[in-house]
């Protein structure tokens, strides 16, 4: 069987840990050719290596989603390298450090902040790749939300939750605009899963305590669990499928 994105270009964000780490890794095993824009150039290279060292292509650039001029950079970079872009996976986010506080407690600095990288961001990533993908007249832009503002402790991560709320508003009017272009637009909600960042947030394992509770199925989300919806809504099996939210969480938000 043929890998299922073989010689497909992709641009995942913030693949330098965590599940952009994990995406990266499945994309190019399934034969995709990568671009991966980074906060830390040293994280994405690793990923590069990790990458290669499996016989896959993959490239690391420095980029701050947040700054539109490193947006356009990361569009040129792509056709640079490959000439066209496919696919981009908008998974680079500000979540990493959180720590869970009082709804109150948000100071307007860490509110601005979370909004435009996890917002603006994602939004600046299409901004700068959707043009590439209409003049293909085809392309498959994939968001990562969350499940984390449908649940019972999401004050308790207000702005997180407000942003990713805005990821998932996003999809869906990027969808209705970019359709006509034979675009499709899809957003992945994670639960919550056993990254780095997660367990740096609940060291005692608390959290991940309840919410397995909550879960249909019993155990904790880890990042492959993501990683083949994100391989289904790049392949050519989703070409019907767009504006929609995909809940990976085992089942504690059932939509």
């Amino acid at each position: 069987m043929s890998p299922v994105l073989k010689d497909k270009v992709v641009i995942i964000t913030g693949a330098g840990r965590g599940l952009g780490k994990e995406f990266a890794l499945r994309f190019a095993a399934e034969g995709a050719k990568l671009l991966l824009p980074d906060i830390s150039l040293e994280r994405a290279e690793e990923t590069v290596k990790l990458v290669k060292a499996k016989g896959g292509e993959a490239h690391a650039m420095l980029t701050d989603i947040s700054e539109e001029k490193d947006t356009k950079k990361m569009a040129d970079e792509v056709i640079r390298l490959y000439g066209r872009v496919d696919i981009l996976l908008n998974n680079a986010a500000l979540y990493y450090g959180v720590a869970r506080r009082n709804w109150d407690e948000w100071t307007v600095k860490d509110w601005d902040r979370m909004f435009e990288i996890n917002v603006r961001g994602t939004y600046l990533c299409c901004k700068a790749v959707a043009p590439l993908m209409v003049k293909a007249g085809s392309g498959k832009i994939i968001n990562i939300a969350s499940d984390v503002f449908k649940v019972a402790a999401a004050h308790q991560l207000m702005a997180y939750a407000c942003s990713k709320s805005a990821v998932y508003t996003l999809t869906q009017c990027l969808a209705r605009a970019l359709g006509p272009s034979g675009i499709n637009v899809n957003s992945i909600a994670p639960g919550f899963t056993a990254t780095e960042a997660s367990l740096g947030q609940d060291q005692e394992g608390k959290a991940f305590e309840a919410t397995v509770e909550a879960q249909c199925l019993k155990r904790r989300e880890v990042p492959t669990d993501l990683v083949g919806t994100a391989v289904f809504l790049a392949s050519e099996d989703s070409d019907f499928i767009t504006g929609q939210y995909i809940v990976v969480n085992g089942g504690s938000v059932l939509v």
